[in-house]
């Protein structure tokens, strides 16, 4: 486990994890063993934190994973707005066990928080509360329903992958509300396939990637929603899907190859307060390699910044840029979008 893995290595060093954060569910609603986790951290009286932004639905039906709570983190971050039904930017923190300072929690929150609350947003995540309250084991019947019914029908398109337990057994849990198809057997990006379900079916994807689109179930979804889905797919599988021996000419065979970009050899050269006060330049993307990154580069889909400040820029890191800005994707944080240029420190 990664977790023991990390801990065991500071204790080598004679230190002590304050705490260990952990990200469950994923964008794609893959879920961590938080009681496995929960348990390695309380016995060395180490907090567990968990971002659990994509699961504030998890303890109001049997048929969901387990919420974090349940399993014993002792701190747990929600986006009641995500699944739930609070306005957009309203989420929760909750608190469990006796291992935080609970009175530090409240001074930090303080520090941080408006003195001018919204009412609006405190009154929609009550009303969320009040919703979920009512109906605690049925409200997401139907929302259930309607995944496995998608899930069942895209499991007989052509070309079309499911992110599901059955393939990643490895997996703790996957949130059954979440519906993550593999479309490189079309020889598609995710975005090119996201902009023709969007534009021709009126379909909104949750989440696209190189290869991937993911969609979410929610209280709100209805069945004409799961039938312009599957209706989509099955679109781009007579578009493209090319079934070797039928005869049939698609665009590609599936066989296109899309760049990855590993982490483990990043270098830093500068830390981000150095480069941030450090006189720049810009320079052209080919001249930029070897140089120390002066702004924060994240594509998105994932969210994740691939370029920090202080970091020195490989040749590898700017070829999937590329990659992932000529198959639709968006860059944020550069001064120029279009990644003509690079802001880069002066060493």
């Amino acid at each position: 486990m990664q977790v023991e893995k990390a801990i065991k290595e500071l204790e080598t060093e004679g230190r002590k994890a304050a705490a260990v954060f952990v990200t469950s569910p994923t964008y794609h609603g893959i879920c961590s063993d938080i009681n496995k986790i929960a348990m390695l951290c309380h016995s060395r009286n180490i907090p567990l934190i968990v971002d659990e932004a994509h699961g504030a639905h998890f303890e109001f039906h049997s048929e969901l994973p387990s919420s974090s709570l349940s399993q014993g983190a002792d701190l747990v971050m929600q986006s009641t707005h995500k699944v739930l039904c609070s306005l957009q930017q309203s989420s929760m923190l909750h608190m469990s066990g006796n291992i935080v300072d609970r009175e530090k929690i409240r001074r930090c929150l303080q520090s941080l928080q408006s003195t001018s609350p919204s009412s609006l947003l405190l009154s929609s995540l009550d009303a969320a509360r009040a919703q979920i309250s009512d109906n605690q084991q049925t409200i997401f019947d139907k929302a259930l329903k309607l995944a496995f019914e998608a899930k069942r029908l895209i499991q007989e398109i052509p070309g079309i992958s499911l992110l599901d337990l059955q393939v990643f057994s490895s997996f703790s849990a996957i949130d059954p509300l979440r519906i993550t198809v593999g479309v490189w057997e079309l020889g598609v990006s995710g975005f090119e396939a996201d902009d023709i379900l969007d534009k021709e079916y009126g379909v909104v994807s949750e989440l696209t990637g190189m290869q991937c689109v993911t969609y979410v179930i929610t209280l709100g979804t209805s069945r004409q929603h799961i039938q312009r889905l599957v209706l989509g797919l099955k679109h781009l599988s007579d578009l493209f899907y090319t079934d070797q021996g039928s005869g049939k000419e698609g665009r590609l065979d599936g066989s296109q190859k899309y760049l990855t970009c590993s982490l483990e050899d990043t270098r830093i050269k500068l830390s981000p307060r150095e480069a941030f006060f450090a006189r720049k330049r810009t320079v052209s993307l080919a001249k930029s390699i070897g140089e120390i990154c002066g702004e924060l580069i994240c594509p998105y889909p994932p969210g994740i910044p691939l370029l920090i400040p202080g970091e020195i820029i490989k040749k590898t890191t700017l070829d999937y840029l590329l990659q992932v800005k000529s198959n639709g994707g968006v860059i944020t944080g550069a001064a120029d979008p279009l990644l003509d240029t690079i802001v880069v420190c002066d060493g």
